[in-house]
């Protein structure tokens, strides 16, 4: 079976994945996909950094703003959703995935548990217990049955943990067993290219990144969404930038304690990205700007 080749365009927040998969449209017809959790949110795209106008005039982008602030998807919503763009592509089109959320790269390219659908009752249920006793009363009932899945998580991870637990509920098996399943092969050819920016270097850049977002209307924009949602413990409310700015205009914090904490929980996710794409290996690194370099690897690749 001849595998459907995809581009991955991966790295830490900030470090121009963006232009990257620019650079590869120039030369070849690309339809990207994101995969960075926060970028689907509908109501931030400023906050979140998501590509512009002038950027999407380039090339079709798919999978940008269109979840509300109060909903969530998975790593299996995400696989789904990113398999439908890449079939639905054109035959001369080259998917690319631009993204930094490497759990849904993983499950993408390494492919997920064949857990089945779970009844809605459930997963309402569990993510109700979730909200009202927090990430370690599920951590602690999830010990007793899955200790083993218990190693890979943390009690103040509600969202896994309440994830473990609905599949338990609903199926009667532990999400270690499912995990320990086999997975079927993935139609597609995956070529990952990462942009290796070091920490101390990307810091600076990422503070300016967040001087521009607030020129650009980042208050207005998480005011805009407060009205939409004024729910602080909805998932869009969650991710940084707009958890500081939701603060702000809450009264509770300065302008200038939101930009300190906004670039201090952005340098450490992006520490934890760096981290966390360091351990794969079959990953080709480029420093930002080198799109001359990363088109010649991409063609090398097609044509072998």
């Amino acid at each position: 079976m001849i595998k459907r080749p995809v581009v991955c365009i991966l790295g830490p927040t900030g470090a121009g994945k963006t232009a990257t998969a620019l650079g590869l449209a120039r030369k070849f017809p690309v339809r990207v996909i994101n995969f960075d959790s926060r970028q689907v949110y509908t109501d931030f795209p400023v906050i979140t950094a998501q590509p512009n106008r002038d950027e999407t005039a380039v090339c079709p982008h798919e999978l940008y703003g269109f979840l509300p602030t109060s909903e969530t998807i998975n790593a299996a919503g995400f696989v789904r959703l990113a398999e439908e763009r890449i079939e639905a592509s054109a035959e001369n089109e080259l998917p690319v995935l631009v993204g930094g959320t490497g759990m849904y790269l993983q499950s993408l390219t390494s492919g997920l548990a064949p857990i089945p659908d779970i009844p809605d009752d459930i997963r309402e249920r569990i993510r109700r217990r979730a909200e009202e006793e927090g990430g370690p009363s599920l951590y602690a009932e999830l010990e007793k049955v899955d200790p083993e899945y218990c190693r890979r998580t943390h009690p103040n991870n509600r969202q896994r943990n309440a994830r473990a637990l609905e599949v338990y509920e609903a199926t009667g098996r532990t999400f270690t067993w499912w995990h320990n399943r086999e997975v079927p092969p993935s139609p597609y050819e995956f070529l990952k290219i990462g942009i290796m920016v070091d920490l101390d270097v990307l810091t600076p850049l990422l503070a300016l990144r967040i001087d521009k977002m607030l020129k650009a209307g980042a208050v207005e924009e998480a005011r805009r969404a407060w009205e939409i949602c004024p729910d602080d413990s909805a998932p869009g409310w969650t991710g940084i930038g707009c958890s500081e700015l939701l603060r702000y205009i809450k009264g509770e914090i300065s302008m200038d304690e939101t930009r300190h904490l906004w670039l201090k929980n952005t340098r450490a996710y992006a520490k934890r990205q760096l981290t966390w794409f360091k351990r794969e290996t079959d990953i080709n690194w480029f420093a930002p700007g080198e799109h001359a370099e990363a088109v010649r690897i991409v063609e090398q690749w097609l044509a072998d």
